[in-house]
């Protein structure tokens, strides 16, 4: 894998029943997705996972399978690896990054922006081997349309993509 190469990790935590997955709204753009983030030089994707999950929820948790990777489509996705997680300790807890956490079900497509519903979709399959396919629902088309809907978060996500946070 290419150094230059930003790679990002998502995290997926399924409640016992797996009817319900671990979300957390975000303070920079308030919006509900999967815990998660950028993978840090001299840091695996499976490290990155462990340490965005516990940096977002206060939960430590182990690997139970990697589900997917998804390949980039445009300059506003990145190569990312989502990682199914069980929780080992820890409780629920809000912090710098997270506004809200909570578990929600798996079938709420109202609540994520895109492409986190068919990353749910796709850890929901029970694929035994790594499902590997581009980002989907990610386009400039898509963001136009958001940013007609919804003008300031459209506005915060640009903002996050320069490296401006705004954190509420």
């Amino acid at each position: 894998m290419a150094k230059h190469l930003k790679q990002a990790v998502s995290g997926i935590i399924f409640c016992s029943e797996r009817q319900k997955v671990l979300l957390i709204k975000r303070r920079d753009i308030p919006v509900w997705v999967l815990p998660g983030g950028g993978v840090e030089e001299q840091e695996t994707p499976e490290e990155a996972v462990v340490r965005e999950v516990y940096e977002e929820t206060g939960l430590s948790v182990q690997i139970v399978r990697k589900v997917a990777e998804y390949s980039p489509v445009n300059k506003l996705t990145q190569l990312t690896h989502l990682f199914e997680c069980s929780i080992v300790q820890g409780n629920l807890q809000t912090g710098s990054e997270t506004k809200e956490i909570g578990f929600f079900l798996s079938s709420k497509p109202n609540l994520l922006p895109p492409p986190y519903l068919s990353w749910i979709q796709d850890a929901s399959s029970h694929q035994k081997c790594v499902i590997q396919k581009k980002v989907e629902g990610v386009s400039y088309l898509v963001l136009c349309k958001f940013l007609c809907l919804h003008p300031i978060l459209v506005t915060r996500y640009l903002l996050t993509k320069i490296g401006i946070h705004i954190n509420t």
